[in-house]
């Protein structure tokens, strides 16, 4: 079966090339450690020889179901596709970060303010502050103490939302002077001309002004389905209910996998992720061929030799 990706993102990957392609990921078998843009490299790399297809940079805005049980989708910039079948994988839907009630930290973004890290490299030697107490807040903590020339952790409590691994670093890294903690405190207000200069920390009754270079108010995402909401598909607060079985919707022919789907014991994985898929692309198969009988064998016997000749969904 042919498969074409539609995605809003100018590039592959999801939330692992555009939120953190340089965090660990350490859930993916056969590999104790890699990094979340290696991943998406290797993926590319191992589906090369089925060639997929790609529109990139357009959000899919409408779905209609056509009287055959095909669908066409429409993007908004009036991309048109055809398929027999359509699987959902939006992970968190169109994600924004939850942003703290800072006077003008717009004015700041892109100048000193940033609510994802891309590229660690270029917090070298900088000032940074990192506002949170979530694993996002932690990881980044302990991963900038290296490169940066000083990392200032800002937590409204004394608890932290992360791994207790992860606390233990960051305790660990405080006392051996490499990270400033302030916890009961809050950054209030920013200060700079064209760019960032300083951040105002509220912290009990005083105001401490700390010279910074960068801010990282780390809160997490608010997810949002965007278009998706309007697809006629069985929404639980912000996923889609699937069936276990083969993680097909409410509307044959229209699968989702992934962070975007609910069902009973989910576990928001990426190992998940792949199982889903693969029961789904089973699933696929006979909706679009029902007559006729999938060959299954294992690909260390087979090998993707011949796909060609026989991709011809």
């Amino acid at each position: 079966m042919r498969c074409h990706l539609m995605d809003v993102l100018p590039h592959i990957g999801g939330q692992l090339t555009e939120i953190y392609p340089k965090k660990p990921i350490y859930d993916i078998p056969g590999y104790p450690i890699i990094m979340a843009a290696d991943l998406v490299h290797n993926l590319r790399k191992q589906i090369e020889p089925f060639k997929p297809t790609f529109t990139l940079g357009e959000r899919a805005d409408t779905i209609e179901q056509n009287n055959d049980g095909s669908f066409t989708i429409v993007g908004h910039a009036g991309t048109i596709i055809e398929a027999k079948v359509i699987v959902i994988a939006g992970g968190l839907g169109c994600f924004e970060p939850r942003k703290p009630p800072i006077p003008h930290i717009e004015n700041y973004e892109g100048k000193g303010v940033d609510y994802f890290v891309k590229q660690p490299e270029a917090y070298q030697g900088q000032r940074v502050v990192i506002a949170g107490g979530g694993d996002s807040a932690l990881d980044w903590t302990i991963e900038l103490a290296e490169i940066a020339k000083s990392v200032t952790l800002i937590h409204r409590r004394t608890s932290f939302r992360g791994a207790p691994d992860s606390v233990d670093k960051v305790i660990r890294l405080v006392n051996e002077k490499k990270v400033n903690l302030i916890t009961n405190a809050e950054v209030i207000e920013l200060e700079g001309n064209e760019k960032l200069e300083a951040t105002i920390v509220e912290h009990h009754d005083q105001r401490l002004r700390l010279e910074t270079d960068n801010f990282l108010p780390l809160f997490g995402l608010t997810p949002k389905l965007g278009p998706i909401a309007g697809w006629g598909l069985g929404i639980d607060k912000t996923a889609i209910t699937v069936d276990p079985l083969d993680y097909s919707t409410n509307i044959k022919g229209i699968y989702a996998v992934g962070d975007i789907n609910q069902y009973p014991g989910k576990l928001k994985l990426i190992l998940c992720g792949f199982h889903e898929a693969t029961l789904m692309c089973q699933s696929a198969f006979h909706h679009i061929y029902p007559e006729q009988k999938l060959s299954f064998k294992y690909t260390t016997v087979t090998g993707i030799e011949g796909f060609e000749e026989k991709s011809n969904a």
